[in-house]
């Protein structure tokens, strides 16, 4: 699930372990331009690492992984 909802990085309420991925945007610009911005990183990402199981939290200049 790709989401701007931030009560979704909240591991204590949303193992990640539970989900098949939680991919958390964070973003203070919520136009469509801002989020492909952020996102276009990932895509690569995603040819090496699965999101299944695990909690992404991508910002503009890094994405954080947690199992």
């Amino acid at each position: 699930m790709i989401t701007m909802d931030l009560d979704f990085a909240d591991i204590r309420a949303f193992p990640p372990r539970r989900y098949p991925g939680l991919l958390v945007i964070r973003r203070v610009r919520q136009d469509p331009d801002s989020i492909l911005s952020v996102f276009a990183p990932v895509v690569p990402l995603l040819e090496t690492e699965s999101p299944e199981g695990r909690l992404w939290i991508i910002e503009r200049d890094k994405v954080r992984i947690h199992e």
